[in-house]
């Protein structure tokens, strides 16, 4: 069964420096303690990741993902799940918007692990993500992007 979470805040930064840093994939283990490696296998025409190969593990479970990105401009980026030894689907999307002071960020997430897990542990990964996406990157923008 899929599970959705979705957050929303502010950082202090433009919605293009977000958004570099969003796309500095290479570097998410840098600012998500979830993300032990992370390889580019290919990039869009201009230069952004396209298919990534990473190494995810949280609450416990390891898993070898695949995912292809898809941007749109400096405005969103999304992915989706395109192999994994642990889920059937993922899909997650940045969406920004600069706001007085800063940018704000919405994220958004759905995961529908292959094996059964327990409610509590999916919506402790959940909770883990959302507050990685909010915190993790936050911190990485306003530290190497602005």
């Amino acid at each position: 069964m899929a599970h959705s979470s979705t957050r929303s805040f502010e950082i202090t930064a433009t919605p293009q420096q977000v958004m570099a840093a969003i796309a500095a994939v290479e570097r998410l283990p840098e600012w998500s303690s979830a993300h032990k490696s992370v390889t580019v296998e290919t990039t869009h025409p201009d230069g952004r990741p396209n298919r990534v190969r990473m190494t995810v593990s949280i609450i416990g479970i390891t898993d070898e993902q695949v995912v292809d990105y898809t941007w749109n401009g400096d405005d969103s980026m999304s992915w989706t799940l395109v192999e994994s030894t642990q889920q059937n689907q993922q899909d997650g999307s940045y969406t920004l918007a600069a706001v007085e002071g800063g940018t704000r960020a919405d994220f958004s997430l759905t995961i529908d692990p292959k094996i059964p897990v327990p409610g509590f542990l999916v919506r402790r990964a959940e909770k883990t993500a959302i507050e990685t996406a909010a915190k993790g990157l936050t911190r990485f923008v306003e530290k190497n992007f602005v």
